[in-house]
């Protein structure tokens, strides 16, 4: 069938094409996991309410859970190269529908984490602010203005993004590194360098492991986004696997090994104690605080603290850059309007960028108007729906790898694409079965609050499902390493 020549784009709709290497997409990776705000922020509610000293070993069996979960990703990245990521992944294996809900998914996912973060760097600025000037402006206030801020950078190229988020990355981790090398050299706390009691089947296993669990799963949510930026990487089917599995190993060990270095600096038989009155009080940072301070001195507290904000502006400049590509993508794709498929002569999406910050408001104001905690609220609530949402995910672009390559054939590894991929498919279905039975922990609510949330992500695909069929086409990008994809290929009832 002889295809009609269409006319030139009047606007740019190209990203800017080798600016990011494996060590800008790590970085990327890593910003978007907050790591001092992974520590400070969350580790004292699977110390206190979790398994207690068997927290740290969590993290290591979701990151054992990732790297099954990454074999047949990546298998599935060197064929599709695109923006979209989940999105073009579920479409290459399910059909477009599932694909169109599982980019909804995605945008939920990671505006709900983005908004989560923006409620906790509100009150951390404020804080901040207050301490040193004296001056009293809400936490929405710090919020919105730095919505703005971000929006800023997005529009400028990808490279100044990635500098950006290097220097605000190594300057967080290297103070909890100093503090944990500083702690595995004296020999530990009080029981010394227990590994019994963090590391064990055991240890993991007391106490309730799911809450645990499902924090470890939500410090890691971000990993995937290397695949975001494969059309702006040198050499896509090298950097983005490299990246890829070099992140998932980096944030894994991190946070086992600082978490492991802060049950032992106060015991594995005590952790659990002091991190449950820590949040009974409302000072739930202490918990780390304290063993920094101690360790290395004084001056840590207000470093740290400091470093807890540019934590969480990382992070939230992150996902703001990774929702900008879901964005262009789905505008490229005619899923959204097409004029978010506009770049500028930066190579930036900066149609994608306004609607990401208007997304960001929208998700944020709310709280403000509603005079509501945004510790307690938007933060838990956010990353409760984002877990889900991910998950979702998980399973899904699992699930297309196998179909994906039992159809084409391009890849004939068994191990690649269909055992690892059967194997990250049994383990998420067990962490999903756990998040959903601690749900109600998680997000510190009650079970009404949580229904609502969890279907607020079943809606969101449902309705994603609804788009994909309403909107028929397909991106205009559509082919496998070159070769346009037969719409036969392509199930129709997915």
């Amino acid at each position: 069938m002889t295809q009609q020549p269409s006319s030139s784009p009047p606007h740019r709709t190209h990203l800017r094409q080798g600016a990011v290497g494996v060590a800008g997409m790590v970085f990327f990776v890593l910003s978007a996991q907050a790591p001092l705000t992974g520590v400070a922020g969350t580790l004292p509610v699977p110390l206190g309410l979790g398994n207690g000293g068997g927290a740290p070993g969590a993290y290591l069996l979701v990151g054992a859970m990732i790297a099954f979960f990454s074999v047949g990703f990546i298998a599935m990245s060197r064929h599709v190269t695109d923006a979209g990521a989940f999105y073009a992944y579920v479409t290459r294996g399910l059909g477009r529908p599932l694909g169109v809900g599982a980019s909804q998914a995605a945008v939920l996912c990671y505006s709900a984490t983005q908004a989560a973060l923006y409620g906790l760097y509100g009150v951390v600025v404020q804080g901040i602010v207050e301490r040193y000037t004296g001056l009293g402006l809400p936490w929405w206030f710090w919020t919105v203005a730095t919505i703005c801020l971000v929006q800023g950078f997005g529009i400028l190229n990808i490279e100044f993004g990635a500098k950006l988020l290097a220097v605000l990355v190594v300057a967080e981790t290297s103070l909890l590194l100093v503090f944990a090398c500083w702690e595995l050299l004296s020999g530990g706390g009080p029981r010394g360098l227990d590994l019994a009691g963090s590391f064990t089947p055991s240890s993991f296993f007391s106490g309730a492991p799911g809450v645990a669990l499902t924090f470890a799963i939500g410090c890691v949510l971000g990993f995937e986004s290397t695949a975001l930026y494969a059309r702006e990487a040198r050499d896509p089917a090298r950097t983005v696997p490299r990246a890829t599995y070099l992140a998932v190993g980096l944030i894994s060990v991190f946070f086992a090994f600082v978490s492991w270095m802060i049950v032992s600096f106060y015991g594995a038989d005590r952790v659990g104690a002091v991190a449950l009155e820590a949040l009974r009080t409302g000072d739930a940072t202490a918990v780390v605080l304290t063993p920094v301070t101690q360790t290395l001195g004084s001056w840590a507290t207000d470093t740290m603290q400091i470093l807890l904000a540019t934590s969480l502006l990382a992070g939230v400049l992150a996902f703001h850059n990774g929702i900008n590509r879901y964005f262009h993508s789905l505008g490229s794709a005619g899923v959204l309007p097409r004029r978010l498929s506009r770049t500028n002569r930066q190579g930036a999406p900066y149609a994608a960028g306004l609607l990401q910050s208007v997304l960001a408001l929208l998700l944020t104001v709310p709280f403000a108007l509603a005079g509501a905690d945004p510790v307690l609220t938007l933060l838990t609530w956010g990353g409760g729906v984002s877990v889900l949402a991910l998950m979702l995910l998980y399973l899904l672009t699992s699930l297309s790898v196998i179909v994906f390559f039992r159809r084409t054939g391009l890849d004939r590894r068994r191990w690649n694409t269909l055992i690892a991929p059967l194997v990250s498919i049994a383990l998420l279905l067990g962490a999903t079965a756990l998040a959903l039975y601690n749900f109600t922990t998680l997000i510190s609510a009650s079970p009404a609050v949580a229904l609502v949330l969890e279907l607020t992500v079943v809606a969101v695909f449902a309705g994603g499902v609804v788009l994909g069929r309403l909107r028929p086409g397909g991106p205009p990008d559509d082919a496998v390493d070159g070769v346009p994809v037969d719409p036969a290929d392509v199930p129709a009832s997915a």
